[in-house]
């Protein structure tokens, strides 16, 4: 499992953080950290797009903590 805190990041960035890890790693499990409804929405697409659903969308305060689960 990985966590990438893209908390305080603009799009595209977090999408950016999220492609590079799942190009880069073979994790069953990704959680993405952020903060806003824009990058909540562009990562859960690109998720889709890696072959990721998405498991859960927690959301504490400002946060959403986005838990994503290889197909």
């Amino acid at each position: 499992m990985i966590t990438i805190d893209a908390k305080g990041l603009s799009c595209p960035q977090p999408v950016l953080m999220f492609m590079e890890a799942a190009n880069s790693k073979d994790e069953k499990e990704i959680i993405v950290l952020v903060d806003t409804d824009a990058s909540k929405e562009n990562v859960s697409r690109a998720a889709q797009s890696k072959n990721y659903r998405v498991k859960d969308i927690q959301q504490n305060r400002d946060e959403y903590r986005i838990i994503l689960m290889k197909n």
